[in-house]
């Protein structure tokens, strides 16, 4: 299951028990919605070991700009309420399992 990040639910996701990896997105964005189904395959797979949350940047701007966001797509790793990295653009499947076992492994 994929959370949609909103200021209203934010301090409850971040404090969650799982790390988290939220997809920063934009529907008008092409390499976007290219990450949509690798990132609902990963949160399907991968759901009971992280919280999967995603964030449309034009429906919540002021999280973005909290989470320094300046391009989408973008990801953002949590764990334990820190951010521990951030990436930007599109990525291969293989790539960002790669960053998620590197953040948060």
């Amino acid at each position: 299951m994929i959370i949609n990040l909103t200021k209203q639910n934010q301090q409850e996701v971040e404090a969650g028990q799982k790390p988290v990896i939220i997809d920063v997105f934009a529907t008008w964005c092409g390499p976007c919605m290219e990450m949509k189904p690798i990132f609902e395959d990963l949160a399907d797979k991968l759901g009971d070991k992280y919280t999967f949350a995603e964030l449309n940047v034009d429906e919540a701007r002021e999280l973005a700009i909290h989470y320094g966001v300046t391009s989408v797509p973008a990801f953002i790793f949590i764990k334990q309420g820190k951010i521990q990295g951030k990436e930007i653009g599109y990525m291969a499947r293989e790539d960002l399992l790669e960053k998620i076992n590197e953040y948060l492994g």
